[in-house]
């Protein structure tokens, strides 16, 4: 398994990192596009459907959401990613709440539409943060990854409180402590290296502390569809990381939110 996994990951990381910082326009948003249509795929069988030209329907149609959004303008508009806030808002809701609301959203229909407003805003916010110049995208992904790193790291030394036991047992409040800890690091260097001054400074960390909570939403709600339907990964598409949701659950959070948050700071 770790042999696959270092595998997967010394082709995909170049992969990622040229798409994402060597393209821009039309090129970034037709890349981050497949991966969000990836990501799509997968949801569709989280969302309990089974029968493949169904899924591949349902990805077809969000391709043309997408294309019609690119065509309007829309994917560096705000609009979209106040639709985010929203279904992140319901989903922060069904997490706490998990399993007692689960009837809510456990409809097929309720869970398609769950994915609509998790991923089609992500993709917008993807495009919003590369017009901003690459070094925000940047700072999202960094953020992103050191909270997880700092909660895998800080969870497994000083874990005691579970956050959400009946969702993913294995995540601690001191984890997400120690997550924040190094997203704070994070931002403190940042403001520094892009000279944001004291205000500006500032507004990144609080923009920072809220984004980096709002990642572990992310990844609590993959958490816990996963665990609704029962099964460990989202796909096999990634051999030894499992799918590509696995990968961008907190992305899918955190990236319009930050995106949002920052439009007119950056």
């Amino acid at each position: 398994m770790l042999r696959q996994r270092i595998l997967t990951a010394a082709w995909l990381a170049p992969l990622m990192l040229a798409g994402l910082f060597g393209l821009a326009g039309g090129g970034f948003a037709a890349f981050t596009g497949i991966l969000v249509l990836l990501a799509a795929w997968e949801w569709t069988n989280l969302a309990g459907v089974t029968v493949a030209g169904r899924r591949l329907s349902l990805v077809a149609g969000l391709a043309l959401l997408m294309a019609l959004l690119w065509w309007l303008g829309a994917t560096l508009a705000t609009w979209p990613l106040w639709i985010a806030v929203a279904g992140w808002a319901i989903n922060l809701y069904w997490v706490i709440q998990y399993p007692a609301k689960s009837d809510q959203w456990g409809s097929t229909a309720a869970r398609l539409a769950m994915g609509l407003w998790v991923l089609l805003p992500a993709w917008v916010g993807f495009n919003v943060l590369r017009d901003t110049g690459g070094i925000w995208l940047l700072y999202v992904l960094l953020l992103v990854w050191g909270a997880d790193i700092g909660a895998y790291f800080c969870g497994r030394a000083w874990g005691r409180r579970k956050l959400a036991p009946a969702v993913s047992p294995g995540k601690s409040w001191e984890g997400v402590a120690g997550g924040a800890a190094v997203t704070l690091l994070l931002a403190l260097l940042f403001a520094v290296w892009q000279e944001l001054g004291v205000t500006g400074g500032l507004g990144l960390v609080v923009v920072t502390a809220v984004v980096t909570l709002v990642s572990v939403l992310g990844d609590l709600l993959e958490s816990m569809l996963k665990r609704f339907r029962g099964i460990k990964d989202s796909s096999n598409l990634l051999p030894g990381h499992g799918g590509v949701l696995d990968r961008i659950d907190s992305l899918t959070a955190a990236v319009p939110l930050f995106a949002l948050l920052s439009f007119g700071m950056l």
